[in-house]
């Protein structure tokens, strides 16, 4: 009796402890969840919205400017995960080499720009691709082009400077996970294939990029998820242009919410196809990886 009155007391002094994690977690996530749910089956101008039923999925189909944006956040996703991924495993595994003489330096120094200043970086970057920006200064100099590139007005090389900023940003994010994974992989395996013959390009590809699978995993998922959500970027350095060019699914529910004629309702339905994208392509990512031996 004794017994079952101390476990009593652990589990309500238990359910105590977390019981104002759990209101917190309530009131700021799981309550706005719901009311964006509800939200995306209304119809109406600001605060003078009624429900609508699927007329915002219906509208969703016939809006051009939610399909560009559509368009231009797979696309990125697409072009920019990949090779940022691609690149922070070939970064990860050049300084994981304990000859490498400052590799200390060039960790910190891939991995700075993920922790600079949103707005600093941005405006670099817009400096630097600007008409007489030291981008344009340079290839003229190589004779690579004739002419200076107008990068922030011109629809393909606006995609361009936006995927180079991103990638710029995140892959020193992405490299140290890869890094930290690589250094626990046991140095014998690699003091074996090196003792068999196995060259250096056979040893990433068969022994270090297999045992690095569920840290891939890992960086492909939450790399889709931020560039599915790319807002900070294409905001500060385009605004979307030039003509949506660059419009992202984030930055159109910021312009139906604030910039343009407040349309919450259908703002809270595009933020779903977010929702979908994310769980879809999740799940694609996840089945791919998983180890068909069992």
């Amino acid at each position: 009796m004794a017994r079952s009155s101390l476990v009593r007391n652990e589990q309500i002094n238990g359910w105590a402890f977390v019981m104002p994690a759990l209101v917190l977690l309530g009131i700021f996530m799981v309550y706005p969840i719901l009311w964006s749910l509800w939200m995306s089956f209304q119809v109406g101008r600001g605060m003078n919205f009624s429900f609508g039923g699927l007329a915002n999925i219906i509208r969703l189909t016939q809006d051009t400017v939610f399909i560009r944006a559509l368009t231009n956040t797979l696309l990125f996703l697409a072009v920019q995960v990949p090779v940022m991924l691609v690149l922070a495993l070939l970064f990860a595994n050049a300084l994981n080499d304990s000859k490498l003489w400052g590799r200390g330096f060039f960790r910190t120094a891939i991995f700075l720009p993920c922790v600079t200043s949103l707005v600093a970086y941005s405006v670099i970057f817009k400096s630097i691709f600007a008409i007489d920006g030291i981008a344009n200064q340079t290839l003229l100099a190589l004779h690579l082009i004739a002419d200076p590139i107008n990068w922030l007005s011109d629809p393909f090389y606006a995609r361009v400077v936006v995927i180079l900023a991103i990638t710029w940003r995140w892959t020193g994010y992405n490299m140290i996970f890869y890094l930290a994974a690589m250094q626990n992989i046991d140095r014998s395996i690699y003091e074996a294939a090196k003792i068999d013959g196995v060259p250096a390009w056979a040893r990433f590809w068969y022994i270090t990029v297999p045992m690095l699978k569920p840290v891939i995993l890992f960086t492909s998922v939450i790399s889709t998820i931020g560039t599915l959500q790319l807002f900070d970027e294409v905001n500060l350095l385009t605004m979307g242009g030039p003509s949506d060019a660059t419009l992202t699914l984030s930055l159109y529910i910021y312009n139906l919410s604030f910039k343009f004629m407040p349309s919450f309702g259908y703002a809270a339905t595009v933020s779903y196809v977010i929702v979908v994208l994310v769980g879809i392509l999740s799940f694609i990512q996840f089945v791919a990886a998983r180890d068909r031996r069992a």
